[in-house]
């Protein structure tokens, strides 16, 4: 159901906005944070939303280079201690000054799963230690050199509690961002509304409903006919377009950090033979794919870190697997996997959420895979019933995209050690390489960021090679929102940082 069937549907929706409360704006997401607490909040939605109510030490900026937030300066006297001076005057929702005291307690308790179940397990675990000096200045005390520090505590991935915020802080999250929480119905709504003391200055969006609308259509729909302010990057390409021109919408768009990509098994019989994996990579048409499903507004991907990024190897240094189906028949015929009787030589299964860019994109590679000679079956499930299949290992090849955590080169220890499979981390396909894991341990303890990217590099060929996941693209950030919402200022990282500084109009 995309473009015709949403052009078929468009006229018969109103244009009138029946929300009685003309101040509030409404934001369309896909599904309901699954925790507030930006310590314990893994999708994007809980980062997202999470990072409105919460402020973290230090910020990314349109190049992910990390700015001040909470954390005015910092400095590293030593590879195993970081010192963070605070930002003074800054209070919590409910009025209390924010301290050192906060800042200590809300690190320790990521390192320290006694206090919280942390989703900070792995990403803090170098932690040894954390110290308070004086009112606003923390120090922390690391057990080896830990450079991915400084970005574990940057926005959407981390958020400053008070002290003593246990377990249940995301029930009734109490943060110093820009926006406080006011209710949350699971799989309804969040509604928040503009902190009037803000240390740098009160939002001017008086209040802010998060609508949960899990259907693209419907998300449409609701834009179309007025009840919906505001989506991002939620819709299809063809829904945007059908929604482009119309009179009271308007489009933004702008290059996006996430990165799509598709994930193996790779102990999983039919996918173990790195030639196989590197065949599938030749079937795969990431250019018709990009022109087709996301039209043109879509950069191809050879790793999981976003385009400029200094860690990131670049293509000439890579690598290449090209649309190529000869390749691919040739890279098969080598792993000894023949045609049969009906000129298939690899069956295997692809696990997907519901989500519907993620199925059409599925669709679109089964049918070029079969070109290679390769039987595709597709299997989708609401998300949470995915992920936890994926976590478990029970697949063979799955779709997914990472989202803010791949603006650091620590998502490779995250996603490709060995010390990182589930639940320590994210290896879910169980890829293991020696030589990879030598590389990020140097490419963690060294400082100097010239020989920590030629580490990087070495590592992105390895993978580049071995292929335990392929790269897709990067989607633009495409935000389809009201003309009564002005000043969206879009970054790559696709979060919702402009609702700190547009305007709503009602």
């Amino acid at each position: 159901m995309g473009l015709g069937i949403l052009m078929l549907l468009l006229p018969l929706a109103s244009c009138h906005k029946p929300d009685d409360d003309s101040a509030t704006l409404n934001f369309l997401i896909e599904s309901s944070p699954n925790n507030l607490d930006l310590r314990q909040g893994t999708d994007a939605s809980s980062e997202r939303v999470g990072g409105l109510i919460y402020d973290a030490l230090v910020r990314k900026d349109d190049n992910f280079n990390l700015q001040p937030l909470l954390a005015t300066s910092w400095e590293r006297p030593d590879p195993l201690t970081w010192v963070f001076h605070l930002r003074g005057g800054v209070r919590f929702h409910d009025g209390k000054p924010l301290t050192a005291d906060d800042v200590a307690w809300s690190i320790r308790s990521m390192s320290d799963g006694s206090i919280i179940t942390a989703k900070g397990g792995s990403a803090f675990a170098a932690i040894d230690s954390v110290s308070v000096r004086g009112p606003l200045t923390v120090v922390v005390h690391s057990r080896r050199p830990d450079s991915a520090l400084l970005f574990n505590l940057s926005d959407g991935l981390f958020g400053v509690v008070e002290k003593g915020a246990g377990r249940d802080e995301g029930l009734h999250p109490v943060g110093t961002g820009p926006f406080r929480f006011i209710s949350q119905v699971q799989d309804k709504e969040v509604v928040v509304e503009r902190n009037p003391d803000y240390w740098s200055g009160a939002p001017e969006i008086p209040r802010i409903r998060f609508e949960i609308v899990p259907d693209a259509i419907t998300m449409a729909l609701e834009l179309k006919k007025g009840s919906g302010d505001v989506e991002s990057s939620a819709i299809t390409l063809d829904m945007v377009h059908a929604l482009q021109g119309l009179p009271h919408l308007k489009v933004e768009s702008g290059p996006g950090g996430r990165v799509d990509y598709a994930n193996f098994n790779v102990n999983d019989p039919a996918l173990r033979d790195p030639r196989v994996r590197q065949a599938i990579a030749c079937a795969i048409d990431k250019p018709a794919m990009i022109a087709a499903l996301w039209r043109g507004q879509a950069i191809p991907a050879d790793t999981l870190l976003p385009p400029g990024y200094w860690a990131r190897a670049g293509d000439a240094e890579l690598p290449q697997y090209p649309h190529d189906v000869e390749r691919a028949k040739r890279l098969l015929d080598a792993a000894g996997l023949k045609p049969d009787k009906d000129g298939i030589r690899l069956r295997f299964t692809l696990k997907t959420s519901t989500d519907e860019s993620t199925r059409l994109e599925a669709q679109a590679i089964q049918a070029q895979l079969r070109e290679a000679g390769i039987a595709l079956s597709l299997r989708s499930a609401e998300f949470g019933t995915f992920y936890s299949d994926i976590t478990k290992g029970a697949f063979q090849m799955y779709l997914l995209r990472w989202i803010g955590s791949n603006e650091d080169p620590d998502i490779f220890q995250y996603t490709y050690a060995t010390s990182s499979f589930p639940p320590h981390g994210a290896n879910r396909g169980r890829y293991s390489n020696p030589r990879v894991d030598a590389l990020l341990q140097a490419a963690n303890a060294e400082t100097d960021q010239t020989l920590r990217r030629q580490e990087y590099v070495e590592m992105q060929q390895i993978l580049a090679n071995d292929l335990p996941s392929i790269p897709l693209w990067y989607p633009n950030n495409e935000v389809v929102h009201s003309t009564r919402l002005t000043g969206v200022i879009l970054n790559a990282g696709g979060s919702f940082d402009f609702l700190r500084t547009a305007e709503f109009h009602p």
